[in-house]
């Protein structure tokens, strides 16, 4: 999913065994090549730009294929968990095509809910040119269900005014990044230094990734915590020393979310922040306009690029589907080279075609810091079907606040997050 306004991530699922549907068997075995199709495809905050660009696609489809119709219907977010999951257990209710986010694929996946499209996608000319990242979003035990729609990725927003006046650098290492957030706050107490949030899971993982950290080791679906191994609690205490009175207080910024870390710094308070290619309207919105830039956010050592989170969404064809010839044809035509194109003009999404994005960078230079971020290596959460209860029990979270506020240190509350983590992994199966 797009970060954070959907996600809420690169994104990128890893393999994990087809285990059996929790689900009916609602396969269909039908494959009619005329009738309607139905599609839904998320509900974008100001979604005329995005039902423009799949309007000329369904267009240019239903030319394509006499006596065939496309019901699009754009569906929120928020509730899309339940709608789906009904979606898998009742076909005659159930759409052809979806959107959904990349951390749902192991889920949706287990569920029994998507096709197979590996023979399609892998025989797409197009298909040689998608990020390696995120193919891995769209790929469950070996096989692929669904073709990658967009990227969103974090980096490093920083004040070129602030940075100026107080004889700054571009922070080059961590440990630079720790220290620029220091002479800022003490140089001007009304800001944050680098504004960071307890409950910003996507902006501390680059932290426990570039120190050699996982969230989780394993494949073929089982997986065991990693948080509480030495390389992960380096991390976690390197994002954990951003907190307090010298940079940013742990009173106001332990509940803080990504959303309000970039609320901040639009705002002008704050010198940096992690933010995502996604957050630039809302930072040109701000009171920081032509004030500030953007760089990848450094990793450990002189030139090394943190990892960042890799989120995006993907579309897919259900299993339902009694068209799935024509399915699999709309799923690329929607996520086709084309449409990656259009959705970033008209959306600001990254598309997940090098070529593509290295063109939409030549086209926008504010997109460049994040294409020269995915191509060091994005990562992306455990493909397992219990991520989405992990993600939403805020076991990451409530580490981070833990620590930052005194109740835990880094040993202990990462022992007790990686005991949660692994009590979800085992219930999964």
């Amino acid at each position: 999913m797009k970060l954070p306004a959907r996600l809420a991530v690169l994104l990128a699922v890893l393999a994990v065994t087809a285990c059996a549907p929790r689900t009916a068997d609602t396969s269909s075995g039908a494959d009619e090549k005329t009738g309607t199709l139905r599609v839904w495809l998320f509900q974008e905050v100001d979604n005329q730009p995005k039902e423009r660009v799949v309007d000329a696609v369904v267009d240019r489809f239903e030319e394509a294929h006499d006596g065939t119709e496309v019901q699009v219907e754009y569906i929120p977010v928020e509730t899309r968990a339940q709608r789906v999951k009904a979606a898998f257990n009742d076909p005659a209710s159930a759409p052809d095509v979806i959107e959904y986010g990349n951390t749902d694929t192991a889920g949706y996946v287990r569920d029994g809910g998507l096709a197979d499209v590996t023979r399609a996608f892998t025989a797409w000319d197009e298909a040689k040119d998608t990020d390696p990242a995120a193919r891995q979003s769209v790929t469950v035990g070996g096989k692929v269900y669904g073709a990658p729609f967009f990227v969103g990725v974090r980096a490093l927003y920083y004040r070129t005014d602030v940075f100026a006046d107080l004889g700054l650098r571009v922070p080059r290492t961590q440990d630079e990044l720790a220290g620029a957030a220091r002479t800022i706050r003490a140089a001007r107490p009304d800001l944050y230094g680098l504004v960071v949030g307890g409950a910003y899971t996507y902006g501390a993982l680059p932290f426990v990734w570039a120190h050699g950290g996982e969230l989780a080791t394993g494949a073929d679906g089982s997986y065991t915590a990693a948080l509480d191994s030495p390389a992960a609690r380096r991390g976690i205490a390197a994002y954990a020393a951003l907190f307090g009175d010298h940079n940013c207080p742990a009173a106001k910024c332990a509940g803080m979310t990504g959303n309000d870390t970039i609320t901040a710094f639009a705002a002008g308070r704050a010198g940096m922040a992690i933010g995502g290619d996604f957050s630039h309207a809302a930072v040109e919105a701000g009171a920081v306009k032509g004030k500030y830039a953007v760089v990848p956010l450094p990793g450990v050592a002189p030139g090394e690029i943190a990892p960042a989170f890799a989120g995006g969404n993907n579309i897919g064809v259900l299993r339902s589907t009694s068209h799935r010839t024509l399915a699999v044809d709309l799923m690329k035509r929607l996520a086709s080279k084309d449409t990656q194109g259009e959705l970033f003009d008209a959306m600001g999404f990254l598309p997940t075609f090098t070529d593509v994005r290295r063109e939409a960078a030549a086209r926008e230079p504010f997109v460049e810091p994040f294409v020269r971020t995915l191509a060091a290596g994005a990562k992306s959460v455990p493909a397992s079907p219990a991520w989405a209860r992990i993600d939403s029990s805020q076991v990451l979270p409530t580490m981070f606040q833990e620590i930052v506020s005194g109740r835990k240190d880094v040993r202990t509350a990462s022992h007790d997050a990686a005991r949660r983590m692994n009590d979800m992994f085992g219930a999964a199966g």
